[in-house]
């Protein structure tokens, strides 16, 4: 009974804390973050039709790694929500737009769920697909070489400091890497996976380390085990 009540304890703390984040997030963007430039609205608009010509590598490998994350935490968030109250889907679709300011009240809404009740269906398994994780790592190597060697680093600063668009996606990348952790326990618990220090390896290497996770995870049940 004590145990219980400590797990519920600790439950409403992580998610009183994840909607305190939320809203933190929320008051820094729109209050304190740099005001933006007028030709935010058109730099949106070339890197999603891909028409980069002229703008800084850096900010290119940025938005495009922000492209990564939200179908990574999708390979997490669509087995998860398969036993909450409050689906996940609306919070992964509304990732692709605006980052951790749908993944965080997910987080704060969820139940702990470290098990999985098959059948899955076509979609799941295309997001516990091995290949997606390969194919998301191999993506994200290629756009930080991209970034890194090509990039325009002063010119990212100046920008960080002066773009709320640039400096706000900056800070939303940060944030899914640290955020990433929290789905990841019971994500392991639906694989059998148990080694403390598989959860460490991943929590602690940004990016790079769900991603590789999601290329080496074993698979989630296809179908209930018989007993004889």
């Amino acid at each position: 009974m004590q145990y219980t009540q400590n797990k519920m304890g600790k439950t409403k703390i992580r998610k009183i804390g994840f909607a305190l984040l939320w809203l933190g997030f929320v008051s820094y963007a729109f209050l304190l973050a740099p005001p933006d430039r007028p030709d935010t609205f058109d730099l949106i608009i070339r890197l999603s039709t891909g028409e980069v010509e002229g703008i800084n590598s850096a900010i290119v490998a940025l938005f495009y790694l922000m492209g990564i994350w939200p179908v990574a935490y999708g390979c997490v968030l669509f087995s998860d929500g398969r036993g909450q109250k409050v689906p996940a889907y609306p919070f992964a679709i509304a990732s692709y737009a605006v980052g951790a300011f749908a993944i965080l009240p997910y987080l704060a809404l969820r139940q702990p769920n470290p098990s999985f009740t098959p059948p899955k269906d076509w979609f799941l398994k295309l997001q516990d697909s091995r290949l997606l994780g390969i194919g998301l790592l191999v993506g994200a190597i290629a756009i930080v070489f991209f970034g890194i060697s090509q990039g325009d680093w002063a010119d990212f600063s100046q920008q960080w400091q002066t773009s709320r668009f640039i400096h706000v996606m900056s800070l939303d990348f940060c944030l899914l890497c640290l955020l990433f952790p929290a789905l990841l326990k019971d994500d392991m618990q639906r694989r059998g996976i148990t080694q403390p220090l598989v959860f460490w390896i991943v929590a602690l290497i940004p990016l790079f380390g769900p991603l590789a996770y999601l290329s080496l995870r074993p698979s989630l049940p296809a179908m209930e085990t018989q007993v004889a």
